[in-house]
């Protein structure tokens, strides 16, 4: 019933009239009478439209789908071939219930009914009468309704009544008229309408307005006021039909004009030419002549040439001749072998990067390695670097320094977020708006073809329905492909070999590692205290006194006040923390000038306090602990190393193993290898066999609120597990890491110079480590561990007779 649609969708009013003309006859007066002696049932099976309001006289084709509607019509054609039919309320409700149905419908009459192949009916109804309905009888398998039939006086014959419908006569035939669509049988059927009453039915039933309007209508009792209605309604449609002719007409002169346009255009052109001076004509010469200075390979000459031909024969008016003439641009404007010359003076690198970065010593190394690789090999393809490290360590700004100190242009692009493979490829020229991949604009920006190209956040590139924008760049960073790196619109391979591209990426192992392959990976270290002083005083003072117009003079800040700064304020690797908070302590002072309020120039850590608010962090000291169980050990973090303390405790158990803190599997699966082996150690270690059966052992690391996780805590949760069972102190001012592994051996782990730097804040003195951590330790400034001395072994038995000496 809620799938009931009306064959003719009224998209305008009287085009039934093209197809279904057999199926609206003109009533006679007789019919007319014949119609209202027709008895009204008590109660009627309610066939739902969505679209249409059927009215008495009028005969509209349905096509019927639904099962429970097939039913009705099925009834109703074995019975006496009778049925209400009302309009839905709201189209949208696919099975419509009572409540969902209008209240007043027309009795209808079969006159045909069709059954197509599809197992659907097609069904031909007459309206008849109006009815009201005053109960729903039953909504399953299909609505029944109690009705009261309406009656409909014949309306008193007036002058002014019979002008309202000639009105309405002389309006419809005028839509006639005006509409061509409409054909033009339409006039003969409403001349030949003689009924007042179906007149105003049959219109309305074929007039493009809305379900509701159509329903209020037949619900007017009042014949005259129907007609006023209609009248209104009928008028608001010619001038509809007049205002959509209207802009047709528009439409087309706009057309013609644009065809004269053309053609005058085209004679304009032709004068152009023979005068000497011609619009596109011209812009086709400047074009040649800019390629002929150009010194680019044959087989790029040629390829331009080809594609200048293929514009001179473009239409200068068709949209295509401008893309055309936008990708010739810019095959003019890259720089193709334009190369700068690069002035690598390996002292002068050295001052530049010295200048602009303190610290980095080992980055800095490796950076002049290459730049001498280059400044002997001169035609040796640039080394693509990948410079990873927390953020604020100066990865980006490396880049600018490493331009600097060889001469060459600098231009950079971030990758952060980007999902779509045309960022890196292009779009082809067959697509609106196509432009070239953000590749091949950076090095037409540059006006180089070496320039060195900063590949920024390269970790954080991302994959969505527009392809793989990681994927792409694997052309880019191949040294053996991107000689020929093929950009979508330029549509010839352009040679990236002698770009020096670096990237920088934030976190090692989220960069895909396809890429990791195909690039020299340099880490960056966070800085240590005393680094983070002589940058804030060197650099980051400077820089901001400078951005809020105040000089030197204006404010000192002394070493232990950064300092401060530093432990206070700041958790972090980099120094972008360290470098809003001066800037806001720059601002504070700023505001004091600029209003003449007295200040001290020289910041006091009082004066830190003042303006940044108390310390939001404190620096993890080591803590003395007198109790068994507890042991000090070293972690790295995201924002650099940290200390950490391990808790073990006994209680009355069976021996299970518990273990809290918000830490991770591979931190769990280390309590349960150190568990392990010391229950297999149990008579070396010197513990009773029976405390594991009657205790259970609690292991917690403190500050729940940060995730922990890794394999570097293997060691201090053995250490912690052994002086909980044992019930022995461990030594005092030691911190300890190392993996360990079920036969007691101690594997190396990573973050050695974080985890070193964050003993030394703690006040850490003696260290236990791996062996093969050696090498690492070797490798950090002494004056950064200076006072501190390290404990190297190979095996957990060694751990403990250190940690309890």
């Amino acid at each position: 019933m809620g799938n009931n649609k009306e064959t003719e969708k009224n998209k305008m009013w009287f085009d039934v009239l093209n197809d279904e003309a057999e199926f609206i006859p003109l009533l006679s007066p007789e019919d007319e009478k014949k119609m209202q002696r027709e008895v009204v049932p008590d109660s009627l099976p309610i066939l739902t439209l969505r679209n249409n309001v059927l009215l008495p006289g009028v005969v509209i084709p349905i096509s019927v789908g639904r099962d429970q509607s097939i039913q009705l019509i099925e009834d109703a054609n074995e019975k006496d071939k009778l049925l209400g039919v009302v309009a839905q309320i709201n189209q949208n409700v696919e099975v419509p219930l009572g409540k969902d149905i209008y209240k007043v419908g027309t009795l209808a009459k079969i006159q045909r009914m069709i059954k197509m192949p599809d197992g659907n009916l097609t069904v031909i109804i007459q309206g008849i009468k109006r009815f009201k309905i005053t109960k729903i009888l039953q909504e399953n398998p299909y609505i029944t309704a109690q009705v009261k039939a309406l009656i409909d006086a014949n309306p008193r014959k007036s002058k002014e009544l019979s002008a309202i419908v000639d009105s309405i006569k002389d309006l419809a035939k005028e839509a006639i008229k005006i509409n061509q669509n409409i054909p033009s049988e339409a006039t003969f059927a409403i001349e030949n309408i003689t009924s007042s009453v179906f007149l105003v039915n049959f219109i309305t039933s074929n007039l493009e307005i809305s379900v509701a309007d159509k329903q209020a209508l037949l619900e007017t009792d009042n014949f005259k006021e129907r007609a006023l209605q209609l009248l209104k309604f009928l008028d608001k449609e010619v001038q509809r039909l007049e205002l959509k002719n209207d802009i047709q007409n528009k439409t087309r002169r706009v057309l013609d004009k644009q065809s004269r346009e053309y053609f005058l255009n085209q004679e304009i052109r032709t004068i152009q030419e023979e005068l000497g001076d011609g619009g596109p004509q011209k812009e086709i010469e400047e074009l040649k002549n800019k390629a002929a200075k150009k010194n680019w390979k044959p087989e790029v000459k040629e390829h331009f040439d080809k594609e200048l031909v293929r514009l001179k024969r473009m239409n200068p008016q068709a949209p295509d001749f401008g893309i055309q003439r936008n990708y010739l641009e810019l095959m003019l404007d890259l720089p193709w072998d334009d190369l700068s010359a690069d002035k690598i003076d390996l002292k002068f690198a050295q001052e530049i990067l010295d200048k602009d970065h303190f610290g980095l010593e080992d980055v800095k190394k490796r950076i002049i390695e290459y730049l001498a690789v280059l400044k002997i090999k001169n035609d040796m393809k640039s080394p693509i670097l990948c410079l990873y490290g927390p953020p604020g360590v100066g990865k980006t700004s490396l880049g600018k320094s490493i331009a600097e100190a060889v001469g060459r242009k600098y231009v950079r692009m971030s990758l952060g977020g980007l999902k779509d493979e045309s960022e890196i490829r292009g779009h082809r020229k067959t697509y609106i708006g196509a432009m070239p991949g953000r590749i091949i604009q950076s090095i037409k920006k540059a006006g180089t073809s070496n320039p060195v190209f900063i590949l920024d956040e390269i970790d954080k590139l991302g994959s969505g329905l527009r392809g793989d924008p990681a994927s792409a760049m694997l052309e880019v960073l191949d040294p053996e492909q991107n000689s020929e790196f093929y950009d979508n619109f330029l549509e010839i391979g352009y040679d990236l070999s002698r770009v020096m591209f670096i990237a920088t990426a934030n976190y090692f192992y989220d960069i895909p590692w396809a890429l990791r392959d195909r690039m020299e990976v340099i880490p960056l270290t966070g800085y240590t205290i005393e680094e983070k002083i002589e940058i804030a005083k060197r650099h980051l003072l400077s820089k901001q006194l400078e951005a809020h117009g105040l000089s030197k003079d204006d404010l000192k800040i002394g070493k232990k006040q950064f300092k401060k700064i530093i432990e206070g304020y700041t958790r972090e690797s980099g120094v972008r923390g360290l470098d809003k908070n001066i800037a806001k302590i720059i601002r504070h002072i700023a505001k004091s000038i600029a209003m003449d309020e007295p200040y001290q120039k020289k910041i006091s850590d009082k004066d830190i306090e003042e303006i940044l608010g108390k310390p939001k962090f404190s620096v993890s000291e080591y803590e003395n602990n007198k109790i068994p169980g507890v042991v000090t050990g070293l972690a790295w973090t995201r924002v650099g190393g940290d200390i950490l303390f391990i808790e073990s405790i006994l209680s009355k158990g069976s021996g299970q193993l518990s273990i809290t803190g918000n830490i991770g599997k591979v931190m769990k699966e280390s309590a349960q290898i150190a568990l392990a082996y010391i229950k297999s150690k149990h008579k070396q270690l010197g513990i009773d066999a029976e405390v594991f059966d009657k205790n259970q052992i609690h292991v917690h690391v403190p500050e729940g609120a940060t995730p922990k996780d890794g394999p570097s805590a293997g060691i201090t949760m053995l250490t912690s597990m052994v002086s909980a069972f044992t019930g022995k102190k461990v030594k005092a001012n030691l911190a300890m890491t190392g993996e360990i592994t079920l036969r007691g051996k101690v594997l190396p782990v990573g973050g050695i110079k974080e985890k070193m730097l964050a003993a030394k804040r703690a006040k850490i003195k003696e260290i236990i480590l791996c062996e093969k951590n050696r090498k690492d330790v070797e490798e950090i400034k002494k004056s950064d561990i200076k006072g501190m001395k390290f404990h190297y072994v190979n095996k957990m038995e060694e751990v403990l007779r250190l940690a309890f000496a």
